[in-house]
């Protein structure tokens, strides 16, 4: 059946039905009230007399008869409901109640869900009473109050899209392309129009999202040639024009073998592979227009009109996605040599592995092959960690290690594995910690809230710290100072712990600010050695939908903070955008200036992680800000199958957050 054409500016909305799937498509909303109430009193089927039949269960059906409760057939046959002329409204089929019996006849009446009113208050704005399965669209329309795009709501605490109806009193609040929630819903809109417009000017070739350079995404094209300028060109026009049309996303409800077929029609195997584990009876899935069909992880916005503001442009043999920049000037696409390798790399060998994609892993995982995984994924670890230790040897003049990474990179773990190889080289590891150079509480510097600040370089005692350093790479003894967080002073200088460097000594200094020049001004760079660490996750969902690299970070975090630091994931959600933004000013500025980049990710980790966040994730109350974030964790982690934390070796870095290391933090 075809999708339905939009009858006017004035149309609330529409849906189309085909045998095993429910479609609902919106197209311009923002009629009047007058206009909403045809439209809903139109939606409702022909009321049904209690007095001539009983009181039937929804889906027992059989042709144009229905069953009693107890399954026997009633002895007046049902007609087919009759529905108006024209396209069908947007509310689903009306739902009666699970009754088990009949009434008398005194007592007859039918029990109609589609007939029920219900409360829903948007925050901050208004109250609506509305007939259940009313889509959010009609209660919201397509901008705010301000002009700003609506591409998706917050739905009792919950991010939902403009689609979805409502089925009780609720809680609405309208999510903007300005928000947190609504730059994620643009950019995964915006990636779908951008792989619908590729197909449309390339059917050929294929596309594979990749990681994120600053603001954009980076896709592969996958084909012997790289993307001219000129078929660039013509993508980039051919989007332009879907958004000028409005071209409406198509949400629908499809049985998982339908789906597989239809996925496999498209080619995208992959997809059919992780439907096939996660075991579901059906799936959401989502296209452009009526074009490619993509499985609905994450809400999508309502059509492709208002996602404007991109760019596209050639990258290392594939091209970039460049999304909306807040600032008035967009600022040129910062290269990363070094960091765009570690993703090639690790991707390159993933694929190698068969391990390209959760689907494939899941696989693997279900057939037995889970402990080959592990032990190859560690030993690729122990290999790059022993070639660090071997550069840092190599270089003579070297004396002093600095490590740094953004939160739950594994920078501990790694450090005292690093610590071990340098060992084997014949160097011993003298390990510093930045944390016992912080200036007293009462000096550090402020955020723009009034609270200390201890993220900034400012935080710490610059000036005391290279002085020592140094001192004690001319081989002198020092006394180093102790910080004592529960005072936010130091301790006495009698209780300063001595140190000295011995002629095979390596100084280990781990924090988040080791490659910022800054911190080691007064030491000369041939005397330094820098490593970067970060969990640089590229195991995607399937080739369109990529795991967020900080998904995994803040998922170790939430295990290890819950485990052994005492904070709720509540907590640690809530904190998680302050850690991100200190990243952002402070760690990853500087990560092209390192010597080594190592990437702490391992392709099994999620799988071992839910164990144990899906149970913390639960604790998250549902009023709570953070329920939001917890509910898009959860589904995240639904796609994985689970490994057991036995399969986990004690050295490894995932034993940092999950406990029983062999190693002492």
């Amino acid at each position: 059946m075809g999708s339905p054409v939009p009858d006017g500016p004035g149309s609330a909305c529409c849906a189309a039905r085909r045998p095993g799937t429910e479609r609902c498509i919106f197209l311009r909303p923002g009629s009047d009230a007058r206009r909403a109430a045809e439209w809903l009193e139109a939606a409702r089927p022909p009321p049904l007399c209690a007095r001539d039949r009983p009181i039937i269960r929804e889906g027992l059906r059989k042709g144009n008869r229905r069953f009693d409760g107890d399954g026997r057939e009633p002895t007046v046959p049902v007609q087919p409901r009759q529905r108006p002329h024209g396209r069908l409204p947007a509310i689903p089929a009306r739902r009666t109640s699970r009754f088990t019996g009949t009434y008398s006849t005194n007592q007859c009446r039918e029990i109609d869900m589609a007939q029920r009113i219900v409360k829903v208050l948007v925050e901050g704005l208004s109250e609506h009473l509305v007939p259940v399965g009313t889509p959010v669209m009609a209660i919201l329309g397509r901008k705010d109050a301000e002009g700003h795009p609506i591409l998706g709501a917050i739905l009792n605490n919950r991010l939902i899209s403009l689609a979805t109806p409502i089925w009780g009193a609720s809680r609405l609040k309208p999510v903007n392309d300005k928000s947190r929630e609504g730059v994620q819903i643009y950019r995964r809109s915006i990636s779908l129009v951008l792989v619908q417009a590729a197909h449309e000017i390339a059917p050929q070739v294929r596309l594979k999202i990749g990681q994120s350079l600053g603001d954009a995404y980076f896709f592969e094209w996958l084909s012997n040639e790289h993307p001219s300028d000129e078929v660039l060109r013509a993508i980039d026009v051919r989007m332009r024009e879907i958004i000028a049309e409005d071209r409406p996303f198509i949400e629908e409800r499809m049985d998982i073998d339908e789906a597989c077929d239809l996925f496999a029609r498209e080619g995208n195997f992959e997809r059919v592979r992780l439907l096939k584990t996660k075991r579901d009876p059906v799936v959401s899935v989502v296209s452009l227009g009526g074009g490619t069909h993509t499985p609905l992880y994450n809400p999508v916005a309502p059509a492709a009109g208002g996602l404007s503001g991109f760019e596209l442009g050639p990258y290392n043999g594939g091209f970039i996605l460049r999304f909306p920049d807040p600032t008035p000037k967009r600022h040129e696409i910062q290269d990363m040599p070094r960091v765009f390798k570690v993703y090639r790399d690790t991707r390159r060998w993933n694929e190698i592995l068969g391990v390209g994609d959760v689907g494939q892993f899941n696989e693997l995982c279900i057939n037995g092959g889970v402990n080959e995984i592990v032990r190859v994924a560690e030993a690729l670890h122990e290999k790059r960690i022993a070639e660090i230790a071997d550069r840092i040897v190599e270089r003579k003049e070297a004396r002093l290690a600095l490590i740094a990474g953004p939160s739950s990179s594994g920078k501990t773990t790694f450090s005292k594995r690093l610590s071990l190889q340098l060992r084997v080289n014949g160097v011993r590891p003298v390990a510093l910690s930045l944390d016992d150079y912080y200036v007293d509480r009462d000096k550090t510097p402020c955020d723009e809230d009034g609270k200390p600040d201890f993220e900034v370089i400012e935080a710490l005692d610059l000036a005391l710290l290279n002085e020592q350093l140094e001192r004690l790479l001319r081989g002198e003894r020092v006394h180093t100072p102790r910080y004592d967080f529960n005072t936010g002073k130091r301790v006495p200088k009698e209780r300063w712990r001595p140190m000295q460097l011995g002629p095979t000594d390596m100084l280990v200094v781990e924090g988040i600010h080791g490659l910022n020049e800054r911190l080691t001004a007064s030491i000369p760079h041939e005397h330094k050695y820098r490593i970067y660490i970060s969990a640089l996750t590229q195991l995607t969902i399937d080739n369109h939908e990529r795991i967020f690299t900080s998904d995994s970070r803040l998922l170790r975090r939430i295990v290890r903070d819950r485990l052994f630091r005492g904070y709720s994931a509540e907590r640690t959600i809530e904190m998680w955008p302050l850690v991100r933004r200190g990243e952002q000013h402070h760690i990853f500025p500087f990560q092209e200036q390192a010597d080594f980049i190592f990437n702490t990710a391992l392709v099994y980790e999620h799988a071992v992680l839910k164990t144990y966040a899906k149970r913390f994730l639960l604790e998250v109350p549902t009023d709570s800000p953070s329920f939001i974030e917890a509910d898009r964790l959860m589904r995240f982690l639904s796609l994985f199958v689970p490994v057991f934390p036995e399969e986990v070796p004690q050295t490894s870095i995932l034993r940092e957050f999950i406990g029983g290391s062999a190693f002492h933090y």
